[in-house]
Formats: C-alpha cells, sequence, structure tokens
C-alpha cells in the first residue's frame, strides 16, 4: 500500500525550485486592478470627517470606496456579523480598515490609501485585560463557568494550596505567504474567486452576501497557502470580499496582497490570556482541586473567540485528572485587533495553566515535576472522564513517558544538571518533561463532516478533489496515498487538483487538525464505491464473485488473471461502468453541550511528550534550548516522513510563542512588533543542537482512516516542554518560584532570575 510510506511532499520540488504557484504568481488578465485599504490610525472613536480627494486624484487610482458606497451591509465575519468591510462611522482598533482604493497597480494603490485624510474624534480606549474587567468589557454578556465536584472543599481539605497567575503572550501567525486574493468577474453575476484561505466555503459564503446573490454563483479555489496555521481561517474574508465587491462594481477583475507591515498590523494573532489558579494537593503532590480563572483578550470583535476560549477550558486538564476542577472564562472586549484562530485554537492556553499548575506544585513540594506529573496523570487501567464528562480511553502516556525518560535518559541528566547548578552561578541548566493530551474534532459538531469527488478514467489514471485546504502540511500527499492505496496503484497515477467550492461543496476549514481524518475518509468512500463498481463487473463478465476481485501491486487480479489498471478501467469504461464517485463522511461518537460544558466533543485524544533542557546566563538573560527528546502518537502514520516534519515544526512555533516571540502594543494601541525586524520568530540558530523525535507507532484504537492520528497541533503542545525548563533553570537561582510569565524573553527571564535571587 502506498500509505505508511515516507514519501516527499507532493508539492516539494516546487517549493524549493520556486516553481509552487500561489495566489500572487497567477498571470491576472489584462486590465486587473490592485486593492489596498486605508486604514485607522486611532484604536477607538468616531469618523468626524474623512477628505478622501487627494486619495482620488492620486495616479492610477480608478476608484474609492467607503461603507457608504457599498450596496449592502458587507460583513466579514465567521458568524457574529459583526465586522464590516469599512468602519461605518466609527473605528474600533487601530488598524480597521476605513476605505477602499481601486487602482492599476498594487503600488499605486498602496501609496494612495496613505493620502487619505481622516479626523477621528478619539473615545477611551480599551486596550488591556486590566482596562477591560475594569470597564465590564465583556463578550456573552459575562464569563462562562464549568464545574466539577466541590472545588472549595477540596481546597479545604487539602494538605498544601498553591496560588498564582500566569501572563501568556499572544503569537503573529507569520505565514510565509501573506493574505491575498484574486477575483475575476462572470457573467450573469458570477465570481470565481482565488484566495489564500484555510476555508473556501465560508469566503464563498461571505462573497455572495457582499454581492447579492446565491453561493452557487460564486466559485472559490484554493491550490495552496504558503502557510496558514490558523491565521487563514476568517482573516481572508476581507480579502476576498473586498475584490469581490471592486470586481463586481468595475467590471475587472480585482486583486489585493497585504504588505507584510499591513498583514501584522490588520489581522489578529492568538488569544493572549491571564490565567489565574488555586490549587489544593496531598503531601504527595497528588491533586485535589483546581480552581481557574481565565482572562482572555478577544478584541475588537467576536471572530472566534467563543470556540476558542471554550478549548481552552476543554484542555484545562491536559494529562491529569482532577476530582474537583472549576473553570471561570472570561472573553473580554478590547480596541486591539481581533483574536484568531491559531493552531491549537485555545488548547495551548488551556494546557499551559494547568503545566504552571504542575510546576508550581513540585516547587512548593520539593518535587521532581515529573514525578508530580506522573502522579496525576488520567490512569491506563481504569477508565476516567475530563471534568466534561468525556471518558478518557487508549490512555497510553504512562507507557510513553517511560520509554521518553529511558530513551532520553532523564534521570541521569537530571542529576548531573543539579551537580552543574551547584557548581556554577553565572549559566545555570534546567529540563522539563511535559505531556499533551489534546482532543481531536471540531468543538461545533456539524463541522466534523467532509465531501471528495473522485474520476476515473480510462487510461488508468485517478483524479482527485476534497474540501480540505494545502498549506504545506501535506495533506494532498496523504490523501492522494489513501487514493492510491485504494486501487492498488502507484502514486503517479493520481492527480490532485486544487480545492474548488463548484467540485465539493459545504466544505468545512482545514481545522482542528482534522483535515487528513475527515478529507482521507471521504476520498476512501469516493474510490470504494468505484472500485466495488469495477469489482462487480469484472467479476460478473468473468464468471467470478465480487469478492475475488483484487486491486493490489498495480494490477487488477480477476481470478487467475492479471489485468493493469489501465487495462481495467478501459474494460470498465466500454462496459459502461460509471467510474466516478463522490464520498462523504462525518465523524461518529460525539456531542457536545457548550451552555453546560458536557459531552464527548472529541473523537480521540493524540498523545505525545518531550524532555527539553536549555541553559540560561543568569548576568543577561539569554538562553539556549541545548537537546529535545520527543515521543510522540501518530497513531499508523499516513505518512512518517510527512509527520516528522510536522513534529518538528510544530515544537519549534510553539517554543517560539513561550520564548522569543513577543507582541507589543503601545498606550495608543498601535502595535509596534509589526515586521520581522522587531517580531522574533524561532531560527535555525534557536533550534535545539540535539533534536530527536520519535514515532510512538501504535495504531490508533478508533477506526480512523488506516488507523492514523492527527499530527497538526497536537505537537505544537509540545513546547511547552522549553517554558517549564526555562522555569526550572531560572528557580536554581534561588528558593522562591520563578512564576515566569510567557514569552518567557531573556528580558523575563534575567528578572525572574534576580526576583528568586532576591
Amino acid at each position: 500500500m502506498s500509505v505508511s510510506k515516507a514519501l516527499p511532499h507532493d508539492s516539494a520540488t516546487l517549493h524549493v525550485t520556486g516553481a509552487a504557484r500561489y495566489i500572487d504568481d497567477i498571470p491576472t488578465p489584462p486590465g486587473t486592478l490592485h486593492l489596498a485599504f486605508g486604514l485607522s490610525d486611532a484604536a477607538r472613536g468616531v469618523i468626524a470627517s474623512a477628505d478622501l480627494s487627494a486619495v482620488r486624484a492620486a495616479p492610477g487610482v480608478v476608484a474609492v470606496l467607503t461603507a457608504a458606497d457599498l450596496d449592502r451591509p458587507t460583513d466579514c465575519s465567521p458568524a457574529a456579523h459583526d465586522e464590516p468591510l469599512l468602519a461605518t462611522g466609527e473605528v474600533h482598533y487601530h488598524g480597521q480598515p476605513i476605505f477602499l482604493v481601486i487602482a492599476t497597480s498594487h503600488r499605486a494603490a498602496r501609496a494612495a490609501a496613505r493620502l487619505g485624510e481622516i479626523v477621528i474624534d478619539p473615545r477611551p480606549a480599551i486596550l488591556s485585560i486590566d482596562d477591560a474587567l475594569a470597564a465590564g468589557s465583556h463578550f456573552e454578556g459575562g464569563p462562562l463557568t464549568w464545574v466539577r465536584g466541590d472545588v472549595e472543599a477540596a481546597l479545604a481539605e487539602a494538605a498544601h494550596v498553591i496560588e498564582g497567575e500566569i501572563e501568556i503572550g499572544g503569537q503573529e501567525h507569520f505565514y510565509l505567504e501573506g493574505q491575498a486574493a484574486l477575483a475575476l468577474p462572470g457573467e450573469a453575476g458570477e465570481m470565481q474567486v482565488h484566495s489564500s484561505t484555510q476555508h473556501p466555503t465560508e469566503v464563498q459564503h461571505k462573497v455572495a452576501e457582499a454581492l447579492g446573490v446565491h453561493m452557487s454563483a460564486v466559485r472559490v479555489e484554493t491550490r495552496r497557502m504558503g502557510g496558514g496555521f490558523g491565521g487563514k481561517e476568517s482573516q481572508g474574508n476581507w480579502l476576498a470580499v473586498a475584490c469581490a465587491v471592486a470586481a463586481q462594481k468595475t467590471g475587472r477583475p480585482c486583486k489585493m496582497r497585504y504588505d507584510r507591515d499591513d498583514d501584522m498590523t490588520i489581522t489578529g494573532k492568538r488569544h493572549d490570556l491571564r490565567i489565574r489558579y488555586r490549587a489544593g494537593v496531598n503531601a504527595g503532590g497528588r491533586l485535589l482541586g483546581v480552581d481557574f480563572t481565565h482572562h482572555v483578550r478577544a478584541g475588537w470583535s467576536a471572530d472566534l473567540t467563543a470556540p476558542v476560549a471554550d478549548r481552552a477550558m476543554l484542555h484545562a486538564d491536559n494529562a491529569y485528572f482532577i476530582p474537583a476542577l472549576r473553570i471561570e472564562s472570561h472573553r473580554l472586549r478590547t480596541n486591539t485587533a481581533s483574536a484568531t484562530a491559531f493552531r491549537g485554537f485555545g488548547g495551548p492556553q488551556g494546557m499551559l495553566g494547568i503545566e504552571r499548575v504542575i510546576d508550581h506544585v513540585a516547587h512548593h513540594l520539593g518535587l521532581d515535576p515529573l514525578a508530580v506529573r506522573r502522579k496525576n496523570f488520567y490512569t491506563k487501567t481504569k477508565v476516567q472522564e475530563t471534568h466534561y464528562g468525556q471518558p478518557v480511553k487508549g490512555f497510553v502516556l504512562p507507557d510513553m513517558v517511560k520509554v521518553l525518560v529511558d530513551s532520553s535518559n532523564y534521570e541521569e541528566r537530571r542529576a548531573a544538571i543539579a551537580a552543574w547548578n551547584a557548581e556554577n552561578d553565572v549559566l545555570k541548566r534546567g529540563i522539563a518533561l511535559t505531556p499533551v493530551k489534546f482532543g481531536i474534532s471540531f468543538t461545533l459538531t456539524h463541522l466534523n463532516q467532509a465531501g471528495a469527488l473522485v474520476h476515473v478514467y480510462q487510461d488508468g489514471s485517478v483524479h482527485l478533489n476534497h474540501g480540505g485546504t494545502e498549506m504545506g502540511q501535506g495533506l494532498n500527499q496523504k490523501v492522494a496515498q489513501v487514493a492510491a492505496s485504494a486501487f492498488g496503484i502507484g502514486m503517479g497515477r493520481v492527480q490532485i487538483t486544487a480545492t474548488d467550492t463548484h467540485k465539493v461543496p459545504n466544505t468545512s476549514a482545514t481545522a482542528a487538525s482534522s483535515g487528513s481524518d475527515l478529507n482521507g475518509m471521504a476520498v476512501k468512500a469516493a474510490c470504494d464505491e468505484i472500485r466495488g463498481r469495477m469489482a462487480r463487473y469484472l467479476s460478473a463478465t468473468h464468471g467470478l464473485k465480487p469478492r475475488q476481485i483484487a486491486f493490489k501491486g498495480g494490477k487488477v487480479h480477476v481470478g487467475g488473471l492479471r489485468l493493469s489498471f489501465t487495462e481495467a478501467a478501459k474494460a470498465c469504461y466500454e462496459g459502461r461502468v460509471s467510474l466516478s464517485a463522490t464520498g462523504f463522511y462525518k465523524t461518529p461518537e460525539i456531542s457536545w453541550d457548550r451552555s453546560t460544558g458536557t459531552g464527548h466533543p472529541f473523537y480521540y485524544f493524540a498523545l505525545g511528550a518531550a524532555v527539553t533542557e536549555v541553559v540560561i546566563d543568569t548576568l543577561s538573560g539569554e538562553y539556549r534550548l541545548l537537546r529535545t527528546d520527543i515521543l510522540h502518537d501518530v497513531g499508523e502514520s499516513l505518512n512518517p516522513a510527512i509527520d516528522m516534519g510536522q513534529i518538528e515544526g510544530g515544537f519549534v512555533q510553539g517554543a517560539g510563542w513561550l520564548t522569543t516571540e513577543e507582541l507589543v502594543w503601545d498606550d495608543e494601541g498601535r502595535l509596534r512588533t509589526h515586521a520581522p525586524s522587531t517580531y522574533k520568530i524561532p531560527t535555525a540558530s534557536d533550534m535545539p543542537e540535539v533534536f530527536n523525535i520519535a514515532l510512538w507507532g501504535e495504531p490508533n484504537s478508533l477506526p480512523t482512516i488506516y488507523r492514523s492520528k492527527a499530527v497538526g497541533e497536537p505537537p505544537l503542545m509540545l513546547g511547552i516542554s522549553a517554558l517549564m525548563a526555562l522555569s526550572d533553570a531560572v528557580a536554581a537561582c534561588g528558593t522562591d518560584y520563578p512564576a515566569l510569565d510567557a514569552p518567557a524573553t531573556p528580558e523575563r527571564v534575567l528578572m525572574a532570575a534576580r526576583r528568586v535571587r532576591r
């Protein structure tokens, strides 16, 4: 079979040669116009006047649109209808689009957009979590609370109660390809849109709504993205809608792409959180009860904050059974860019909260944090329920941790680090092992579905299309391997084309780590349907039963006769057998009630663990990741090479979020870290000097696609081990708990070391 083989990414050669085509590479028709937004320079206020005469007179400008020039209210939000394409009288964050320039070139549009004279009557801006709490600025009317057990009684009975809080910063997606879209007007109101989006159907819906047409009149196509990480789940709506509206008004193709500074200023980031905690433990470190308060800075609009904050609550337990747990989640409206989806979708923030608790408990009791983690793991032998009522089945994490402890020489290295720290005052080392238990499925149940379209041609070649989008993660290659395995043919016969809403309708976003699970099963269903038709025809014509037909090794075995797949396809075509089929899949066994915080929101859990060792300079706060060892559970891998790449990249992105990637807004609400010069993503030099990754290798206990497990998001949370290792190193400077916030920049590490020493 083609599945489980370590094959290269289907576009690998195109990527490294520069031949891979992205939105900005698509040849545009003559007369294509280019768009740029004019942006607010205030975080909050009322537009008192807007003089756009200089904009309209600028070279190359064809038209300038404000909200008043649109034919109907035009919304870009995923669901709440609270994000107008252009500001309608008020501005809510620095960088909000106010007007749209349509010009003959990208440069002309950008230059003209800076000429607008907008007078904004300022209003007091709510910028921080503290501002929002003071103003009572909540979404959903106030906090959402979930409770399991009697937390106060548990804390009263505990031998030790620890309290604290952690600030968790946001994160810029920093996809290599910026946001981009191209709209091509057709006849009778039709519109074709090329969009760099993780959610073509949402773009189709928002464009149709903006144009006043049915969704069937809008065709959205996405061949690939140069990265997404959640930043193209909803944020691409603005460009696609702007291009479509401009194309409808001018009758000409329209294209838009953000430059990096505009991209970082306009678009949302990972949600930053403040997590407060009270935790009660017995004398041995077993958790009895935990009380969490999540303060979530959401930005100016709802976007995807509700499900993101929900998932932070869902992952507040990570890998630990907590008998009594209370979580109070505040979703706070602020005058900043609306926070949005980001790899892990709230799970990393919730998970970091409980890892901080474990770390703090271990320090308080003078124990190895790993010992406390192991003591609190869900059990493998007795099925226990999460705080939202889902049984934790197939929990092999204790076994995985044992293997990782041995393979990484954790115990010996921890002893060596303690000896090192006793002898060295300036350089301190730290080590930490942290686990991951991440739920796989969309928490909005109806999104757990996928469709596919598969054709077999008479020459034996296969064409397939599915609802997932390719953003570099290797989804198309995995799905092609599924199709090749279904027909028993080589990969060279399978052709995947762009995701297209006119081929597969009503797609879900490629998100929630479900791309392979959903679309792989949908493609397999379509392939199985075609293969069944072929088997029935060939068996009938040769006097056999369908079960006597086998597809393997590029051949179709018809009793003792071996046909090439091409011969079999041609014979079925000439026998008037339909060689085209749609496939559909919906995830079973899931249900969820977010109001009560109860149900079975996940089909299964992906598991993993990482050990990271660091060294810090206590005089400067500078540090290095010395070594990372990872053992990750991907089930029966569809493609080990791609999965290894996802694990490597996920860890580095997670470690970057928690160490180097700092977002800074000034007192006026301006994002100051809006370019690579001021926002530090991890580079090759930030990688651990020793980086060991292994796959657990046991098949998924549930019937997922070829018993694989999702691998998109879970590895990001392995990066928590880097922050906990830094905390361990800082703790070696004295006796107080470091209380290290994230991102743990060198400045924060230095200040924490000084606090501990005092």
